[in-house]
C-alpha cells in the first residue's frame, strides 16, 4: 500500500489556487492507487516553529548525550522526519510568496533537513541523502506569469524546493506550476491545461 504525505502551505485555507491544485493531484493519485493512504500535514492549521538555538545543539548532539530539554526541543524534528520517511510520494503544494516559498514551509524544511537524520557528510565534504526511493510531486502556484518572461529569474520557489529535497535524497518525480492567477484573462486556461498535464501523468 502506497502513502503519499501531503504538505499544504497557503495561508488561505480557502480560495487557495494551490490547495486546489493539490486536491485535484492528490484525486488523480487516488484513483491510481485506490488502496493508498495519504496523510496530511497543514503548515497553517498546526503552525510549525521556527528551530532555535536549543532544537540546532539537539541535532549536533548524540542521543546518548542530550538532556531533556534537548530532547524536548527536537521531538517534533524527530516526528516530521519519521512523517517523511513513512511515505512513498511527497506532494507539496506552495504558493509563491515574495519571490520563494511561504515561511511556514522553509520553518518545516529546517526541521527536517537534519545531518545523520535526513543528510549525512562524506569525508570529502560532499553531501548526501539519507532518505531514499521517494517521489515528490510539486503543485507551485504564482500569481504572475513567470516562464519565459524576464521575471523568470526571480523565481527561486521552484529551484529551492528542488533543490532541498534532493539534498535529503527526495527526487522531485514531477512539477506542476499555474502561473497567473491574478491575470483573469488566461487564468481559466491555464488551469485546464495543468489540469491535463496531471491526467497525463496520472494514467491507468
Amino acid at each position: 500500500m502506497k502513502t503519499l504525505l501531503r504538505i499544504d502551505t497557503s495561508s488561505r485555507t480557502q480560495g487557495s489556487h494551490s490547495r486546489k491544485l493539490a486536491d485535484y493531484l492528490e484525486a488523480k493519485w487516488k484513483v491510481l492507487y485506490p488502496s493508498g493512504k495519504v496523510i496530511y500535514r497543514d503548515l497553517v492549521t498546526s503552525v510549525i516553529p521556527h528551530i532555535h538555538n536549543t532544537t540546532i545543539e539537539g541535532f549536533y548532539t548524540p542521543k546518548e548525550c542530550m538532556s531533556e530539554e534537548t530532547l524536548q526541543s527536537t521531538a517534533l524534528s524527530d516526528e516530521l522526519i519519521k512523517e517523511l520517511s513513512d511515505a512513498d510520494e511527497i506532494l507539496i503544494s506552495s504558493p509563491l510568496y515574495n519571490l520563494n516559498i511561504p515561511s511556514n514551509l522553509k520553518a518545516y524544511i529546517d526541521h527536517v533537513v537534519r545531518i545523520n537524520h535526513t543528510f549525512g557528510i562524506r569525508e570529502d565534504g560532499s553531501y548526501y541523502g539519507l532518505l531514499r526511493n521517494k517521489n515528490a510531486y510539486l503543485a507551485l502556484v504564482k500569481g504572475g506569469t513567470y516562464t519565459g518572461t524576464p521575471m523568470e529569474a526571480y523565481d527561486f520557489q521552484e529551484p529551492y524546493l528542488k533543490a532541498i529535497l534532493h539534498h535529503i535524497g527526495i527526487v522531485v518525480k514531477n512539477t506542476f506550476s499555474l502561473e497567473g492567477t491574478s491575470e483573469t484573462n488566461i487564468l481559466q486556461n491555464n488551469i485546464i491545461n495543468i489540469h491535463k498535464q496531471i491526467e497525463t501523468i496520472f494514467k491507468n
